[in-house]
């Protein structure tokens, strides 16, 4: 059984950090991370000068299993007067797609920003095209809170962004 653990990243992680999420031209993984946006990798040097943004941040953790770094997790604010929090996930190798590390790293995720900070809902914004990023969000019961229609433009077709949110007491219920 693989141990899924989500922490701050360290500063000695910060090589593998690049290597996962900027280093690539086209990694597999932003054909999923809203595709529609383009990616723009980063020499490594480039990367480190925006390091601070990565080691030991509240707004940004690693997903680890058995203690490797496999993925991030983030939160940003739409507006912080309101507690208007989204937060974000990637698991950068697909070895590690499709086995309930996603989900189990949300749900901890979502845990410890209701225990820590005195938030009333927690939301992500995703497209249509991932599938998988809206089975996530139903298995932690999270409601579809909006749909765009056909506002993503990808490989030639119109997609969908879809808003899915829980409040803390549907959370707390669930728990």
């Amino acid at each position: 059984m693989k141990e899924i653990t989500i922490r701050p990243v360290l500063e000695e992680e910060i090589l593998r950090l690049w290597e996962l999420s900027a280093k690539e031209t086209s990694p597999e993984w932003k054909k999923w991370d809203a595709p529609f946006i383009p990616h723009e990798p980063k020499t490594l040097e480039q990367f480190l000068e925006k390091k601070d943004q990565y080691i030991n941040q509240e707004d940004f953790w690693g997903i680890y299993v058995d203690e490797s770094l496999v993925g991030s997790l983030c939160y940003y604010w739409e507006h912080e007067a309101s507690l208007w929090l989204e937060v974000g996930i990637i698991i950068y190798e697909p070895a590690f797609w499709n086995g309930g590390i996603g989900t189990a790293a949300i749900r901890m995720w979502i845990t410890h920003l209701f225990n820590d900070l005195p938030l009333v809902r927690i939301g992500y914004t995703t497209w249509s095209g991932n599938d998988r990023m809206i089975k996530v969000g139903e298995k932690l019961g999270m409601t579809m809170e909006a749909r765009l229609r056909k506002c993503c433009f990808y490989n030639g077709l119109y997609y969908d962004s879809i808003r899915m949110g829980i409040l803390r007491e549907e959370w707390e219920e669930r728990v």
